[in-house]
């Protein structure tokens, strides 16, 4: 019989959690984007008709927000029903060195040093990489989000037997016990209103676990949070539990 804390256990209950909620995220989705075409239809139909410069002005707002509704759904849906992966074979540390240059001006902005490091490689991986982009790119923009200003971010990747190991660790407040049970629920955010649904560790941990891996977090020693992305070099390949 399984302890009722056992680790598999609670992984197995986290992951059957993040089904039920992508399955209402599909739902939801589907059911807001019918009448979010018929408002962003009639408000560009009228637009184009409109002469009345406020007029104009309040129609192309209605259009601007139905647009940014229609992101937002389209957030949902990569959490909720992703694309199946389209694997490819990446050589990763160069990949993740152009990956850091794209977000440099990012993380300059805010006076944050953001580096890769660890070996040069070649490090061979079978992946999606436009999904692997779009897991990062959240894991690191949450890392910047909870740096705020300054501070340290370090992306690393080495293998480990027939896994690739890829952790993205930062030296800011780390991560408080209440928020670490919701870190992968959409909908979920520790900051303030208004930044979003909370999408970016859910898509994350939906791509990573499409690809047959699993993301760990832990504390860094002192401060700071790594999460750590464990994928199957190739698809021939499962990570062990």
């Amino acid at each position: 019989m399984v302890p009722p804390y056992d680790e598999d256990f609670q992984r197995a209950l986290e992951a059957a959690k993040l089904e039920a909620m992508a399955e209402f995220a599909a739902g939801a989705g589907h059911e807001i984007n019918n009448p979010l075409t018929v408002i962003s239809g009639r408000a560009q139909l009228l637009l184009r008709e409109e002469t009345d410069p406020e007029r104009r002005h309040a129609l192309a707002l209605i259009s601007a927000q139905a647009m940014r509704v229609y992101e937002m759904i389209a957030d949902m849906m990569l959490f909720a029903r992703p694309p199946k992966p389209e694997r490819q074979t990446i050589e990763l540390i160069g990949w993740l060195d152009a990956l850091v240059a794209d977000l440099s001006d990012r993380a300059a902005a805010q006076e944050t040093s953001l580096s890769r490091v660890g070996e040069d490689g070649p490090l061979r991986l079978e992946v999606d990489p436009a999904q692997l982009s779009v897991a990062l790119r959240a894991m690191c923009q949450n890392a910047l989000e909870s740096l705020g200003h300054g501070g340290r971010i370090e992306l690393d990747a080495a293998t480990d037997g027939s896994q690739v190991k890829i952790r993205v660790r930062d030296d800011g407040p780390g991560i408080r016990p209440e928020e670490r049970r919701h870190l992968f629920d959409p909908f979920y955010s520790a900051r303030q209103a208004g930044r979003g649904l909370g999408l970016g560790l859910s898509k994350a941990w939906r791509i990573v676990t499409n690809h047959g891996g699993r993301i760990d977090v832990s504390e860094t020693a002192g401060r700071g949070a790594e999460f750590t992305i464990g994928l199957p070099q190739s698809a021939t390949h499962r990570p062990t539990p």
